[in-house]
C-alpha cells in the first residue's frame, strides 16, 4: 500500500480526476518513461456478452460522461494527495491534463449487443488510460439499470402502459440514487422518488406518504384527514397500515370519488387490487387509481399484467439492475502509434488473446443495419468508415472533438431515442425469457481480412529484416534463402491490393503468402521463428497450401 491517508473530511472535491484506479497513475508513470504516453490510442468500451440471457443492453449515462471528462482536472488538492504516489514528472503531466482527443459512442437511448462499440476514444495513450475508470464507473451503472428499466417499462405496456415510478434511492448508494433516476427516466419511467434528480437532470418527481406518516398520528382517519387537508383530494393513500379494505373505505368518506389513488405496498398484490378494485367501483370511486409497490420487478409486473392497476412503484430491482448491477463493459486499447508522431491512418491494431477475455484490435465503426420494413437485422461492425445501405443506421456519432464536448444533449432526446430504437427491433426483442441477443454482431470479414494480411505482410518484412541482421555472420549459409525470400516479398504487395474486392483476389493473396512461407522455412527458425509468431499473435492461421480465417 502507498501513502495511506486518513481523511475526517468529505471525500468530494468537485473533480473527477480521483474517480479512478490507483493503476492508472502507475501506467501513465511508466509510460512517460518508456515514451509511449505519447503514442496515439484508440480505446473502445464493449461488452463481450449481455448478462442473464437478455436480448439487448441500453446506453445510458453518456450524458453524465461528458460532465465527468469535462470535469477531469488534476488541482493542487489532488496533485498534494498524489505527492508520494506518483514521481514528479507525473505530477507535472497531470498538472495540466486535459483530455484533447476525440471520443465517438452509441448515441445515449440506443441500444447495443455483444461486441458493440458504444464509445470509442482517441488521443494519446496517456490522456485516453486515465479515463478509463471513470468511463466504466458511468456506463456499466447507467446501462446496467437503463436495460433493466427498459424491461419493466415493457413489461407495464411501454410508455402507452401502466406508468412507473423509479423509488430505489434508499436502496442504493446517495449518488448511485441520482443517477440510476436519470438512467429509468431514459428507458421510459414516467418520475421519481428523487429530488436531487429532479434538480439536476429535470426527471419528474412525485411522492405522498410512507407508513410513518400514519403510525405517528393518532389514528388512520386523522392521517388521512391530514394529507387530503394538505395535499388535495388528487393525493395518493397508503391503504396497507392496518387493514386494507377498511383503509379504502375511510379512504373515500374522506376524500368522495374525487380521491387520486390508493397505495398498496404489501400482501398478495393481484388478490389485493381485484378486490380493492371491487370496492373502490362500489364506493362510487371509479375514477380512483390502484398503485402497487413492493419489490416489484419485470416479472411481477408482467404477472399483474391482468390485475386492475394503474401504475407501479419498483426500489430495488430497479437501482440493482434487477439481478445484473454491471453492464459487464470493457475498455480496452485496440490501436496504437509506434511512435509520438505516428500518423492516424498508421496505427497499429492491438488486441488481447487471453483465454475467455479475447478482443479484436483494430479501431471500428458500426452500423445497424435494417430490412426495408426498418426492422434491425444485424449489428454490423468493420475496421473501415462503413457504406451503409439505404435502410441502414450509423451508430457512432461524435461527442468529443479535440478535446470540446459536441455531443450533448436534452434528456428528453435520449428519452425519445431509446423508444424509436425499441421499435425497430424484431418483436421478440422484447421478450422477457431468457434468449440470445436480438440481432447478431456480425465482423466484416472482408475488413477484417484485409487488415490482418496488412499486419502479416508487415510482419514478414520485418522478421526477414531481422533475421538477415541475426545471420549476417554467417550469411553464407542463408544466403540461398534470402535470394528467394525478395521474389515471394513481391509477390505479396500486388496482392494485398487486390484483397479489398474480396473473391478471386483472396485466392491470390492466399497463394502468395504460402509461397512466402515456403520460401521462409528455409531461413533458420531460430532466427525467425515466423509460424508460431503468426499462430501465437494472430487470427489467420496459415499452412502450406492453404489460408482460412479461424
Amino acid at each position: 500500500m502507498t501513502n495511506p491517508v486518513n481523511h475526517q473530511g468529505s471525500a468530494s472535491t468537485g473533480g473527477t480526476a480521483l474517480l479512478t484506479d490507483h493503476y492508472e497513475l502507475t501506467m501513465l508513470q511508466a509510460a512517460l518513461r518508456s515514451g509511449a504516453a505519447h503514442r496515439p490510442a484508440v480505446f473502445e468500451v464493449f461488452a463481450r456478452h449481455l448478462p442473464h440471457g437478455r436480448r439487448y443492453g441500453v446506453v445510458a449515462g453518456t450524458g453524465r460522461l461528458l460532465e465527468a471528462v469535462e470535469q477531469f482536472r488534476f488541482g493542487q488538492t489532488e496533485l498534494s494527495f498524489l505527492d508520494g504516489i506518483v514521481d514528479a514528472p507525473t505530477l507535472a503531466y497531470l498538472e495540466s491534463y486535459r483530455f484533447s482527443g476525440n471520443i465517438w459512442g452509441y448515441a445515449e437511448g440506443d441500444c447495443y449487443f455483444p461486441g458493440s462499440p458504444i464509445l470509442v476514444v482517441s488521443g494519446t495513450f496517456a490522456e485516453a488510460v486515465l479515463l478509463e475508470t471513470v468511463c466504466l464507473s458511468i456506463l456499466n451503472h447507467d446501462c446496467a439499470i437503463a436495460s433493466a428499466a427498459s424491461r419493466m417499462v415493457t413489461a407495464a405496456g411501454g410508455l402507452d402502459g401502466r406508468p412507473l415510478i423509479e423509488m430505489g434511492s434508499r436502496r442504493t448508494h446517495e449518488r448511485a440514487a441520482v443517477a440510476a433516476a436519470r438512467a429509468a427516466y431514459i428507458a421510459g419511467f414516467a418520475a421519481t422518488s428523487n429530488l436531487r434528480a429532479r434538480m439536476s437532470y429535470g426527471v419528474p418527481s412525485t411522492g405522498t406518504s410512507a407508513h410513518a406518516f400514519t403510525l405517528v398520528h393518532d389514528n388512520e382517519r386523522h392521517a388521512f384527514s391530514s394529507q387530503l387537508e394538505a395535499l388535495g383530494n388528487g393525493t395518493t393513500l397508503l391503504v396497507d397500515t392496518y387493514d386494507v379494505p377498511r383503509a379504502v373505505r375511510t379512504a373515500v368518506s374522506l376524500a368522495g370519488p374525487d380521491l387520486g389513488a390508493v397505495r398498496i405496498d404489501s400482501g398478495d398484490l393481484p388478490v389485493l387490487a381485484r378486490e380493492v378494485r371491487v370496492l373502490l367501483d362500489s364506493l362510487g370511486a371509479e375514477k380512483t387509481r390502484i398503485l402497487l409497490t413492493g419489490d416489484l420487478d419485470e416479472y411481477s409486473i408482467a404477472a399483474l399484467g391482468a390485475a386492475p392497476v394503474d401504475g407501479y412503484g419498483v426500489g430495488t430491482s430497479l437501482v440493482t439492475g434487477s439481478g445484473a448491477p454491471t453492464a459487464a463493459l470493457v475498455y480496452k486499447l485496440v490501436a496504437r502509434g509506434s511512435s509520438a508522431d505516428a500518423a492516424p491512418d498508421s496505427l497499429v491494431p492491438v488486441a488481447k488473446h487471453s483465454v475467455g477475455k479475447p478482443s479484436q484490435g483494430g479501431r471500428k465503426w458500426a452500423v445497424r443495419h435494417r430490412d426495408s420494413h426498418g426492422v434491425a437485422v444485424s449489428e454490423q461492425v468493420s475496421l473501415t468508415p462503413p457504406s451503409p445501405g439505404p435502410h441502414d443506421r450509423e451508430l457512432l456519432v461524435p461527442l468529443v472533438v479535440n478535446g470540446s464536448v459536441t455531443g450533448r444533449e436534452e434528456l428528453a432526446a435520449a428519452r425519445s431515442r431509446h423508444q424509436a430504437v425499441l421499435a425497430e427491433l424484431p418483436g421478440y426483442a422484447l421478450q422477457l425469457s431468457r434468449g440470445y441477443p436480438a440481432i447478431p454482431t456480425v465482423l466484416d470479414r472482408e475488413s477484417l481480412f484485409t487488415q490482418e494480411v496488412e499486419n502479416l505482410v508487415e510482419l514478414v518484412v520485418e522478421r526477414v529484416h531481422a533475421a538477415v541482421e541475426c545471420v549476417h555472420p554467417a550469411v553464407e549459409l542463408v544466403h540461398p534463402a534470402v535470394e528467394l525470400v525478395h521474389p515471394a516479398v513481391e509477390l505479396v504487395h500486388p496482392a494485398v491490393e487486390l484483397v479489398h474486392p474480396a473473391g478471386e483476389p483472396l485466392v491470390h493473396t492466399g497463394q502468395a503468402l504460402v509461397q512466402l512461407f515456403d520460401a521462409l522455412v528455409g531461413l533458420p527458425l531460430a532466427y525467425l521463428d515466423l509460424r508460431e509468431h503468426v499462430v501465437d499473435r494472430r487470427d489467420i492461421v496459415l499452412e502450406p497450401g492453404d489460408l482460412e480465417l479461424k
